[in-house]
């Protein structure tokens, strides 16, 4: 068991500066001992900037410092596969950004290579440990409206949406690095909320895709959960007004929140209350600690490799790719 854990980041781009990076120095038993980008320029002026004693322009030179016992990997979704499988077969924890891969063939992959391993992985779906949506969670767990009936979810974009991160290479409306559109880079924190609050998905009953140009997906799906809740999202990347929410209905009254608010809205029994939080200054710190506290084998994985898989299959049959899903 490791006593301390020494990350390694793979992509020290937009991602790592502010919502992740800073994360892993300044968690307790937890350090950022070197960092990875192509661009050595860019990759030193982060290692200066952060304080990071080494740096390199090589992935498999990052995996091999033997310094090194865990890997973030925050490059684009192509590569996630590849540094992941390479990262625990040099016997290193690996924390992936989300899309965890481009599709379900390559999540089956990776879900296998780490069954077959001794390494912990962890997802990071990091909406899960941000006080909005634990409130949601802690409500939902309380029984507060009632037994569930549905959940909804509504994504309405204009082209200038302001919730995809921007790039120099906008890479995200290019299927082969992305795995998709802009559904590709929002939806897996949505679909993974929507699990993790409700479950084991019994079965997929409806999923429609337009392409409206190759970043703006019009996608939609309907699921059951095997409790009984019906789900249903839409996300339009096209639209003519912004709009980002989430309602979910009980027999006694409904909770509603936006994904990226920070606010939610309890009716019960006629009476509202409103429910106000501020996320932390770096996002992603809250799964970070919590990944740490599981390589460190103080608490259960915050999100499992397994897990990712049925967003991944959930996504794919979303934009048609395919017809059949099992949960297994």
């Amino acid at each position: 068991m490791e006593s301390r854990i020494n990350w390694g980041i793979i992509g020290c781009g937009e991602v790592a500066e502010v919502k992740s990076g800073p994360a892993f120095y300044k968690i307790e038993r937890s350090s950022l001992i070197t960092v990875m980008r192509r661009n050595e320029d860019k990759v030193i002026d982060f290692a200066k900037r952060h304080g990071v004693a080494h740096w390199t322009t090589s992935a498999t030179k990052l995996i091999e410092n033997e310094l090194v016992n865990s890997v973030y990997i925050a490059t684009p979704p192509s590569s996630h596969l590849e540094y992941a499988l390479q990262a625990i077969n040099a016997g290193k924890n690996v924390y992936v950004e989300k899309p965890m891969v481009l599709n379900s063939q390559e999540a089956q992959i990776l879900l296998d290579a780490v069954n077959g391993s001794k390494v912990k992985a962890t997802i990071a779906h990091y909406r899960r440990e941000l006080p909005v949506f634990l409130k949601v969670k802690d409500l939902l767990d309380s029984n507060t409206i009632g037994k569930i009936i549905s959940a909804e979810i509504n994504i309405q974009q204009t082209s200038n949406t302001s919730l995809i991160a921007k790039t120099d290479e906008n890479w995200r409306t290019n299927p082969e690095i992305s795995g998709g559109g802009y559904f590709h880079d929002i939806a897996p924190h949505q679909i993974d909320l929507m699990c993790y609050y409700f479950g084991v998905v019994e079965h997929i009953t409806k999923a429609s895709r337009k392409e409206k140009g190759i970043s703006n997906q019009d996608v939609s799906g309907e699921l059951l959960f095997k409790n009984g809740v019906n789900f249903s999202g839409n996300w339009d990347f096209n639209a003519l007004e912004d709009k980002d929410e989430c309602k979910i209905q009980g027999e006694r009254g409904s909770i509603s929140f936006s994904f990226y608010g920070n606010t939610v809205i309890l009716v019960k029994d006629g009476e509202s209350e409103s429910y106000h939080y501020e996320n932390p200054e770096h996002v992603q710190q809250p799964m970070i600690e919590k990944t740490v506290g599981y390589f460190l084998g103080n608490n259960p994985n915050p999100c499992s490799v397994k897990e990712a898989v049925i967003v991944t299959h959930i996504m794919d049959v979303f934009c048609g790719k395919s017809y059949k899903y099992k949960n297994k």
